[in-house]
């Protein structure tokens, strides 16, 4: 059977419709007029003056963005314990809105943005980088966890970017539905504990083309997040599918989203393999992927995880505990580890690594 990329096909739904699904909602961002003059600032509370507004000046209620009804107090730190409990929500959420979507054919995208995005975003909040790392990874329902797991940590790469914020918000949408045509895939293949052979291969792949095509009729999308679907796993050496694009020809979006893929595919259970030990995954990102995956963005994600590791509890190959409390600039994977009264540089150790960062 052969699957097309289809261009135009849209169903058809009215502006209006949209636009009362906002009622009572809080705006997440200034809504601005083309000019860049702010028409509704953010936290109004919309009621029908405001939707009348939007109305007159033309704004596509697609591009409006509202908070979750979880919110944080302001200035209030996410434990680890309120992360992992958003990571659950977001979870079922997700697993619940794919089961509707293979049943009705139809993706809710303004239930999406408005419900499940701002839980993403808001557990991406969680300063504490391991701990968040802990709460996405996955472990029993792969698939739904690492839709969110890359949502999350991809718009942790966006803001590490220096994205703005309404760029982050799409690139949370387009990264927690970058695998959608996975629910056109048998489960008996997405499922499968041993190595999937070549036709099982070749139809896991059909989902990026799948999910695409589902993301293009949806009334509103962005047409960025549809190519999301389609190219994250294109890599910029032109090995990557469906199309085997280079990465000049990669929409930013999907190159962020392939990094956060990869990475927790790595550190998460999957059917088929366990979770890899820091150090490889970290090597495999650094060396492994060297060509493939975009080193700008892959060089601020490592950053990130390495200035984050002084004063972390790791567990050693060896399966001694320590603490890491140096890292060394000219050889970042190998830091100074304090075992009890004893210290260990790592890069003069070079049989010994870290297993696993203990939150």
């Amino acid at each position: 059977m052969s699957y097309i990329i289809k261009i135009g096909t849209i169903f058809k739904q009215t502006e209006l419709d949209f636009l009362r699904e906002l009622l009572g909602k809080t705006l997440k961002y200034d809504v601005t007029t083309s000019y860049g003059l702010v028409l509704v600032p953010s936290r109004t509370v919309l009621n029908q003056e405001h939707l009348d507004l939007f109305r007159h000046h033309r704004i596509d209620a697609m591009d409006i963005v509202t908070t979750s009804q979880i919110d944080t107090p302001q200035g209030t730190a996410l434990s680890n314990d309120s992360t992992g409990r958003l990571v659950q929500k977001a979870t079922q959420y997700a697993k619940d809105l794919f089961e509707r979507i293979q049943t009705q054919k139809k993706i809710p995208l303004l239930e999406i943005k408005n419900d499940l995005i701002p839980i993403v975003q808001e557990a991406a909040e969680n300063p504490d980088l391991y701990k968040l790392f802990q709460a996405v990874k996955a472990k029993d329902e792969y698939t739904h966890q690492h839709n969110i797991g890359v949502g999350i940590l991809s718009t942790l790469i966006g803001k590490w970017l220096d994205l703005a914020d309404q760029e982050v918000a799409l690139l949370s949408l387009a990264a927690t539905m970058h695998d959608v045509g996975k629910i056109k895939v048998s489960q008996e293949i997405l499922l499968k504990p041993g190595k999937l052979t070549t036709e099982e291969y070749e139809e896991i792949k059909k989902h990026t083309i799948l999910g695409y095509n589902m993301l293009r009729e949806t009334v509103g999308i962005n047409y960025r997040v549809a190519l999301v679907a389609l190219q994250h796993h294109e890599r910029a050496d032109g090995k990557g599918y469906p199309l085997q694009l280079q990465d000049h020809q990669l929409d930013k979006m999907s190159r962020i989203v392939a990094v956060a893929d990869v990475f927790h595919a790595m550190s998460s259970k999957r059917p088929y393999h366990d979770v890899m030990p820091f150090y490889e995954v970290v090597s495999r990102l650094r060396k492994g992927f060297f060509g493939e995956l975009d080193p700008n963005i892959v060089s601020v994600f490592l950053q990130n995880m390495i200035c984050n590791l002084v004063g972390r509890q790791v567990l050693l190959t060896d399966g001694r505990w320590g603490e890491v409390v140096y890292i060394n600039p000219t050889d970042d994977t190998h830091p100074l580890v304090k075992i009890e009264n004893t210290f260990l540089d790592l890069s003069k150790e070079r049989h010994i690594h870290i297993k696993e960062v203990v939150t």
